[in-house]
C-alpha cells in the first residue's frame, strides 16, 4: 500500500466518523434536550416531539404542506429517531455502510426538500453533498479503516447478504 492510499483511507475514515457524529449528536440532542437545538423541556424523553418544531415552523417551499402534515406524528418521530440512531451507529462502527448510505442519503435528501430553495444557493447545499459523500464512503469500504467493516464482512449473514456490508 502506498502512502497516498493509506492517507486516503484515513481521510475517508475520518469523514465517516464525522458524519456519524453529526447523526449521533442530532439523536442525543433531540432525545435528551442537551440545549443545543433542543431544550430539556422539549426533549423526546420528556414527551417532546423531535419532528414537530422543525416540520411545523422550519419548512418552506413546495413540500411545506406535506411536512407540516406529518409534524409531530408518533410514527414520524419514531422513524426519524430510529433512523438517526441507526445511521450514527453504522457510521461510527463502520458496519452496515451500504444501508447507512441509502438511509442516510434518503434522510439528507428529505431534509433538503424541506427547505427548498436552499438558503445559500438555488439548488446545491450540504445535504446533497453529504448524501453523495455517504454513497462514496459505502462504495470505497470506508468502514474497514478505523472501524469494524472487515470483521462485519466475515459475519455469515453478511456474507450471504452482501447488501448488509
Amino acid at each position: 500500500e502506498t502512502t497516498r492510499a493509506r492517507a486516503t483511507r484515513y481521510v475517508f475514515a475520518a469523514i465517516r466518523l464525522a458524519l456519524g457524529w453529526t447523526f449521533l449528536w442530532a439523536f442525543l440532542d433531540k432525545a435528551f434536550g442537551l440545549g443545543h437545538a433542543t431544550e430539556a423541556k422539549n426533549a423526546w424523553i420528556n414527551g417532546g416531539s423531535p419532528t414537530k418544531g422543525f416540520l411545523t415552523f422550519g419548512t418552506a417551499g413546495p413540500f411545506k404542506d406535506l411536512y407540516n402534515g406529518i409534524a409531530g406524528a408518533a410514527w414520524a418521530d419514531w422513524l426519524f429517531m430510529t433512523g438517526l440512531a441507526g445511521i450514527a451507529v453504522a457510521l461510527l462502527l463502520g458496519i452496515g455502510m451500504r444501508i447507512a448510505a441509502v438511509t442516510g442519503g434518503l434522510l439528507y435528501v428529505l431534509m433538503w426538500t424541506a427547505v427548498l430553495p436552499p438558503e445559500n444557493n438555488l439548488f446545491m447545499d450540504e445535504h446533497l453533498i453529504n448524501a453523495a459523500l455517504l454513497a462514496g464512503l459505502a462504495l470505497i469500504g470506508a468502514g474497514d479503516t478505523l472501524g469494524l467493516g472487515r470483521v462485519w464482512a466475515k459475519v455469515p449473514i453478511v456474507q450471504r447478504l452482501p447488501w448488509l456490508r
